[in-house]
């Protein structure tokens, strides 16, 4: 397990604010409509959707974006296991994820399903294969042999987190990523996206979620 865990504080409206970073975990206006605008219709899911179908992740955090993916995956009819593999430097306690999901009852079913066998590392759900790796994903996804069809680029604030939207990080995402597989984020940051289309990533940029005016799109070429 890794020796560091998510620090955190709840605001108001109990939605968790990391400690460290001084970021929500996801949007204070809904974090699910977000990762379904964002991470799902970036992604062109669930249209893509495929037997062996892999998904990577950068920050697992409250895990809402599996859950949200996961549903969908299940909702489509797929009965063969998506693959999920999240690269998270500082897990979040199970504890915290159970208070995060309180917010999203219509992916109750599935919180309920994973959190009754999370454990950490890996976990087999039938219709979900899960890897959570978890330290600082600048040495964990080079060491990494896998290959996503898609990726969901979901880090802190690249204002506040920039270690985590850097060339070299980009560039492992790219070397991990099959040919024609996509990777979308909520933000539009100048470098971020250089950083895309340095990797070898055709890169767009769309409308965002909410108040965030544009975010990005690419493909790798």
């Amino acid at each position: 397990m890794a020796d560091q865990r998510a620090e955190l504080t709840w605001t108001e409206d109990q939605i968790p604010v990391s400690d460290r970073f001084d970021d929500p975990y996801y949007s204070l206006q809904n974090g699910l409509e977000e990762t379904r605008h964002v991470f799902l219709a970036g992604n062109d899911l669930p249209a893509r959707f495929a037997s062996g179908f892999h998904i990577a992740e950068l920050g697992f955090g409250t895990g809402l974006n599996m859950l949200t993916v996961w549903s969908e995956w299940e909702r489509s009819g797929q009965t063969t296991p998506l693959t999920f593999t999240s690269f998270e430097a500082y897990p979040m306690e199970p504890a915290d994820m159970s208070r995060a999901h309180t917010a999203f009852p219509s992916v109750a079913p599935w919180s309920e399903r994973f959190l009754a066998h999370w454990q950490g590392g890996t976990c087999d759900l039938g219709t979900l294969r899960l890897e959570v790796v978890e330290g600082d994903a600048r040495q964990t996804l080079q060491a990494w042999d896998g290959a996503a069809d898609a990726w969901f680029l979901d880090g802190f604030s690249p204002a506040k987190n920039p270690e985590l939207w850097n060339a070299d990080l980009m560039q492992q995402v790219a070397d991990h990523t099959v040919a024609g597989g996509t990777a979308a984020t909520y933000t539009a940051a100048g470098f971020v996206r250089r950083g895309l289309v340095d990797a070898g990533f055709t890169v767009t940029r769309s409308q965002g979620y909410g108040r965030k005016r544009h975010m990005t799109r690419a493909i790798k070429s």
